[in-house]
């Protein structure tokens, strides 16, 4: 049973894998037995998070800030570069938000969350389709996996309106590169994480007391824990999951599915 989630040999790429849900995914597929390449925007940040991780097995800090389409061009040379063209698992996680009232929400909200929760997450997949097919099988195919929200599945009151169209969109962009991606060996999904111990939900948090509100939307009454995302990215980038692709798959306590 074990060996259906052995990633030992693989090699993967964590954006944003430096901090919060990143950095639990990134510890996970260290642990499964996977080499992990992490970004982050501040170059302390991700050298000093990749030498932390480093007693768990290989990781490797590539800086980088996704905010534009050309920073996606670059990252993906650097690591086709490091790692001699063969990627087996994309974790497209980091993200961007943005909130703020209805009646004044700015235009300005809108370019910068689209650019790095969905149009570079495409630009890093165009650019490093050469390394996920030489990493792919068909049975063993390589894994794309595009970190959504719940917030992009149901309406979640939260008031940032860009940042649940833009995990809205990379919900159905992740569908629509699995349908394209399936006869080249490379499997597509969305993990939809719910509200998890993060910077992105500190606000909804004081130390470890949450905001009652916000755990009456859990039908199971908690936040995530670190496992339970690292679980289901392990799950999803192994032998385990090699038959599931074109999935949004929820890891949110019942929030979507119950609510």
């Amino acid at each position: 049973m074990n060996e259906l989630f052995d990633l030992t040999g693989k090699v993967a790429l964590v954006t944003g894998g430096a901090q919060g849900l990143g950095r639990m995914i990134a510890e996970g597929l260290l642990k499964a037995g996977a080499t992990v390449a992490i970004t982050s925007r501040k170059e302390d940040i991700c050298n000093a998070a990749a030498e932390e991780m480093s007693s768990l097995g290989t990781c490797i800090s590539l800086p980088c800030d996704l905010s534009s389409a050309e920073a996606a061009v670059d990252l993906a040379a650097r690591v086709q570069a490091e790692f001699g063209n063969k990627l087996h698992i994309l974790v497209n996680n980091a993200g961007k938000t943005w909130g703020g009232k209805l009646d004044d929400f700015p235009d300005k909200a809108w370019p910068g969350v689209m650019m790095v929760n969905v149009q570079a997450p495409f630009t890093l997949i165009r650019e490093l389709l050469p390394a996920l097919e030489a990493g792919g099988t068909s049975d063993d195919p390589a894994r794309i996996i595009n970190i959504g929200s719940v917030a992009g599945l149901k309406t979640a009151r939260l008031s940032a309106y860009s940042y649940s169209a833009s995990k809205a969109a990379i919900h159905m962009l992740s569908r629509d590169l699995a349908g394209d991606l399936a006869d080249r060996n490379i499997n597509v999904n969305a993990l939809v994480p719910g509200f998890f111990p993060t910077k992105m939900t500190a606000h909804l948090r004081d130390e470890d007391e949450v905001d009652p509100a916000v755990l009456a939307k859990i039908p199971m009454g908690r936040l995530g824990r670190a496992d339970e995302i690292a679980g289901s990215v392990v799950y999803l980038s192994s032998r385990a999951g090699a038959y599931i692709t074109g999935v949004a798959l929820p890891v949110d306590g019942g929030a979507a599915g119950c609510g």
